[in-house]
């Protein structure tokens, strides 16, 4: 666990002392998992998401939700128009199959975007998903996506 403490300090560290920012606005057609199969809206450090989202809490089981939620994003770092960085977020969540069919949820997920080519970004993450009557649920969170610049 320390050695993980250490790890998380230096990537916090190098990040915060890299050139990057968040001057663009830009929208993200995200086709797998994180934060949804959606769209997502940022504006410097900001973002708006929405769209359908599965996970499974058992191997071979798919729980499907509607997921809409903010994220931060922060320690942008290198040259690119749109920054590599990481994040943290909030979403609501309604169920749509197997126990959690028609309930609300709430989850938080942090993680790390590495902008590929262009727009081409994959993300890698954690979420912590929690419901009425249901264990708090944590699972990662893998995603690809593409971003187009708003001018």
């Amino acid at each position: 666990m320390k050695n993980l403490f250490i790890i998380v300090f230096a990537l916090i560290s190098w990040g915060a002392t890299a050139q990057g920012s968040f001057n663009t606005r830009e929208i993200s057609i995200n086709g797998f998992r994180n934060p949804s199969i959606g769209v997502e809206y940022r504006i410097k450090h900001i973002s708006l998401h929405g769209g359908y989202y599965v996970t499974n809490f058992e191997s071979g089981i798919t729980t499907e939700f509607v997921k809409t939620g903010v994220t931060y994003w922060f320690l942008p770092f290198d040259q690119k128009e749109i920054p590599s960085s990481f994040y943290v977020g909030a979403s609501y969540l309604r169920g749509l199959t197997r126990d959690y069919e028609n309930k609300n949820a709430v989850a938080v997920e942090a993680g790390f975007r590495w902008m590929i080519w262009k727009g081409l970004q994959f993300r890698l993450g954690a979420i912590a998903l929690v419901a009425p009557g249901e264990d708090i649920k944590i699972n990662p969170t893998p995603g690809l996506s593409y971003s187009f610049i708003l001018k």
